[in-house]
């Protein structure tokens, strides 16, 4: 009897091993591998590709990785699941929120292969969810969604420059030491502006008989001096500031492309060096689908500008930089 129902109950053990096996290869070919071990080269991204030495460095370092076939897929457009993924292996940010799992999201199913980053990265402050408790994993991501998340995670703002057609006018002749604050600084100048007059008193003091003695007894007092209203000086010591929109039309000949939420944000990463525009850097193409390749170079130059790698001194990959 025994002997009866084990081969049966065997055979539908390997049955259900080999459809296990056999869909885990599915996804897993389908997916990109979260980690494994890192390699410097991809068959298909060809050395004189023009991201490849961003995708070099990072793979080097093991911030991202592949394909189970060995394969990186650089033209290959980024969900917001791989994106996601992309974040958590490489930054390592403190929680700004806690939320039970990745299946927080309706759309999120447990055990998704992303659940785990998707998570992570929400809960990092890059990643948003969308009305109704969705998280939208497979929605491909704009380049300038993309900036808007590095930016939003990175807590990064535009800094409004000075508006002034004059670079040596905007630089200060004498700056402050960086161990002086400008309270010192204020403090310092008060009290030289001081010390003349009360040392001028002291040395005068016994000539003033003298002098007075010469004055005419009527002399007639002086008249008052014309004081110059206070906003008039102000405006001259505060010039005005640009704009984001204004500023990023300085830097890319499709500015006004840009969506109007994301200005800032955009003007942001340009000036932290951030943005990275294949082939022309002065075309910021804000509402194109967003590559492998491309989001490998974004997150390089984030991680550049928060000091975790080194920037690349490959002249081949930084013109494509705008402020390079």
């Amino acid at each position: 009897m025994s002997n009866r129902w084990h081969m049966p109950l065997m055979g539908a053990a390997i049955l259900a091993l080999t459809f296990s096996v056999g869909a885990a290869g599915f996804l897993g070919d389908s997916q990109p591998v979260v980690a494994q071990q890192a390699r410097s080269t991809f068959p298909d991204v060809p050395p004189d590709y023009w991201a490849r030495p961003f995708i070099q460095s990072l793979a080097e370092k093991g911030i991202i990785s592949g394909y189970p076939d060995g394969t990186f897929r650089p033209t290959q457009a980024v969900d917001r699941d791989e994106f996601s993924a992309m974040i958590r292996q490489a930054f390592d940010r403190s929680s700004i929120r806690n939320i039970p799992s990745g299946s927080y999201f309706k759309d999120v199913p447990q055990n998704y292969w992303a659940e785990t980053p998707i998570q992570e990265a929400y809960e990092m402050g890059f990643m948003n969810n969308f009305p109704g408790n969705e998280f939208r994993p497979k929605q491909p991501l704009t380049k300038v969604q993309a900036l808007v998340v590095l930016m939003r995670g990175l807590d990064k703002d535009y800094d409004r420059p000075v508006a002034t057609t004059d670079r040596a006018a905007a630089t200060p002749a004498s700056p402050t030491p960086a161990n002086q604050n400008p309270g010192n600084q204020r403090r310092t100048i008060a009290r030289n502006r001081l010390a003349f007059p009360l040392a001028g008193t002291v040395l005068m003091q016994p000539l003033l008989p003298a002098i007075a003695q010469q004055k005419p007894a009527t002399a007639p007092a002086p008249a008052p001096a014309k004081t110059v209203p206070q906003t008039t000086t102000e405006t001259a010591k505060e010039p005005a500031k640009i704009s984001a929109l204004e500023f990023l039309k300085t830097y890319y000949k499709d500015a006004d492309r840009i969506p109007k939420d994301a200005v800032n944000p955009v003007a942001a990463a340009t000036q932290a060096n951030i943005a990275v525009n294949y082939p022309d850097p002065r075309v910021l193409n804000p509402n194109e689908l967003l590559s492998r390749g491309s989001a490998t170079a974004l997150i390089h130059q984030a991680l550049v500008d928060r000091g975790q790698i080194e920037p690349l001194q490959n002249p081949e990959a930084v013109k494509y930089i705008p402020n390079n």
